[in-house]
């Protein structure tokens, strides 16, 4: 694949803030029209990484292109090409969702008529219709994020970053916006997500990418991520403290407060009854267990070392 077929593409950027190093040369490359997660815990670098690459923060080193564009040497063609949504919609309270697109079609250099009509199509796409002569005020959430979503796609951006965009979401808000997601991408759209929902990067992400400690902990599609870890996942409700603390350690995934434990398996009955006597040869420790498939959860937990 060549640098022609990159959305993004980030070699060895490297960031700190006075004594304390964010990011350790972190490597990225998206396909473009690819959705790329960017999971990790809180301080891991996720949001640095969004602002480097938006041209918001400068890099202390390493190189990155945007939509084709160097971030340094072409700054305002990079920004002409993306959109950025945070955690927080960005709407005007006091302008009806239809006055919102148009204004900022015509802060993006668009003709009277082109700016309404691109804001007629844009209430299409967000299903904003009713509520388009409405100020933004008497939004819900999940129409206030639309909105958000949809003024960031006005330019018409070959790249979108989405920084943890169903924060404070409610679930039916939330599957809107994966569908939104997912229509972008068959348009041919580049999208990196942010999300501390794992289901979220699951269902989304051509591939998903795990920072930790500033660094890539592991990259590559869900699946991919997933079998790593374990094909399946044994979870043993253990029937005392005791015999919790005695296993945890051996775990993929930890409820400490339901004496639950998670034990990477392939599935098989065979595995599965090894396992479990070794685990607890006198039949004593393990109350009940269940297995399931793996999951990003599992991933997130044993290359962040997160607990839960």
């Amino acid at each position: 694949m060549t640098t022609n077929d990159l959305g993004i593409h980030a070699t060895g950027l490297t960031k700190s803030y006075g004594d304390v190093r964010v990011l350790h040369g972190i490597d990225l490359a998206v396909p473009r029209g690819s959705v790329l997660a960017l999971l990790g815990p809180n301080g891991a670098g996720k949001t640095t990484t969004v602002r480097i690459l938006a041209t918001l923060t400068d890099p202390d080193a390493g190189t990155a292109r945007v939509a084709g564009r160097d971030i340094r040497a072409d700054r305002t063609l990079v920004r002409r090409s993306l959109s950025l949504t945070g955690q927080f919609a960005a709407v005007d309270d006091l302008q009806t969702g239809a006055e919102m697109l148009r204004m900022t079609g015509r802060l993006c250099g668009l003709s009277r008529r082109a700016a309404r009509t691109r804001a007629d199509e844009l209430i299409a796409f967000f299903g904003l219709a009713e509520a388009a002569g409405r100020t933004a005020k008497t939004y819900s959430g999940g129409m206030r994020r639309r909105l958000d979503l949809a003024a960031g796609l006005v330019s018409r951006p070959e790249v979108i970053f989405l920084d943890e965009p169903t924060t404070g979401l409610d679930p039916r808000s939330r599957q809107d916006l994966w569908g939104l997601v997912r229509e972008l991408r068959a348009d041919g759209t580049t999208v990196l997500l942010t999300t501390q929902y794992l289901e979220e990067a699951d269902r989304l992400a051509d591939r998903v990418a795990v920072l930790a400690d500033g660094r890539i902990a592991a990259e590559g599609t869900p699946a991919e991520l997933k079998a790593r870890v374990a094909d399946h996942r044994l979870d043993l409700t253990l029937a005392t403290r005791t015999a919790y603390e005695s296993l945890a350690a051996r775990a993929v995934h930890r409820s400490p407060d339901e004496l639950t434990l998670g034990m990477a398996t392939d599935g098989s009955a065979a595995h599965v009854r090894a396992l479990l006597d070794e685990l607890d040869p006198d039949r004593t420790a393990v109350e009940r267990f269940t297995v399931r498939s793996a999951t990003l959860d599992d991933v997130f937990l044993t290359l962040t070392g997160a607990e839960t």
